[in-house]
C-alpha cells in the first residue's frame, strides 16, 4: 500500500499507516455522547498532532461541508441518525485520508437520510479524488459505485457492471 508491504508492518506501523490513509466511517458512528460535534471530530486532528486552535477550525469546517454548520456545538443525543451519520463521516475526513472505508454507513438511517449520505461519499470519490469503499447488504447503493464486487463466504462471487463502469481512481464495493 502506497510502496509499503503491509505485511512485513507492525502493530505500531500498520496503525500508522491506518492513520495516515484510512477514514473509517462505522456502522454505529462510535461518536463520544459526551463530546460535542465539533470535538467529536477534533479527536482525529488530535491524534494527528493538530493543534487545538488549527483543530478547532478544521473541524467546523469540515462540518459545515457536510451540512452541519447549525450544529457544530450539539452533542450526539441532540442530533438525527442522519446528522450523527454526517458528524462520523467529517471525523472520518479530518486527516485527510486517502481511502474512505464505510461499513453498512445507511444501516441505522432512513430512507432519505441513507441517501444523502451515499450521495455526499459518492461526491467524496469523484471530487476529490479519494477511494470509498462500502460494505453493505442494502441493494439500494449499488447504483452509486463505480465497481461493485458481491462476496460470498470471503470470496469474490461476481463483479457486477455498473452505468458508469469502472473507474480507476474510485471503488465503491458492495458485501
Amino acid at each position: 500500500l502506497y510502496g509499503k508491504n503491509t505485511q512485513a508492518l507492525g502493530e505500531e506501523e500498520l496503525a500508522a499507516l491506518r492513520l495516515k490513509y484510512f477514514g473509517f466511517i462505522f456502522q454505529a458512528y462510535n461518536l463520544f455522547p459526551v463530546l460535542t460535534a465539533t470535538e467529536n471530530v477534533m479527536v482525529m486532528l488530535d491524534l494527528l498532532g493538530v493543534s487545538r486552535q488549527i483543530a478547532r477550525e478544521r473541524a467546523r469546517e469540515l462540518l459545515k461541508s457536510v451540512g452541519l454548520g447549525h450544529r457544530l456545538d450539539s452533542f450526539p443525543s441532540q442530533l438525527s441518525s442522519g446528522q450523527r451519520q454526517r458528524v462520523a463521516i467529517a471525523r472520518a475526513l479530518a486527516g485527510d485520508p486517502k481511502i474512505l472505508m464505510a461499513d453498512e454507513p445507511t444501516a441505522a438511517l432512513d430512507a432519505e437520510s441513507g441517501l444523502r449520505a451515499i450521495e455526499l461519499l459518492q461526491m467524496l470519490a469523484h471530487q476529490q479524488e479519494r477511494a470509498v469503499v462500502i460494505v453493505t447488504h442494502d441493494p439500494r447503493i449499488l447504483q452509486f459505485g463505480d465497481r461493485v464486487i458481491h462476496l460470498e463466504d470471503g470470496q469474490i462471487a461476481e463483479r457486477l457492471a455498473t452505468p458508469r463502469g469502472p473507474s480507476p481512481l474510485h471503488a465503491m464495493g458492495a458485501l
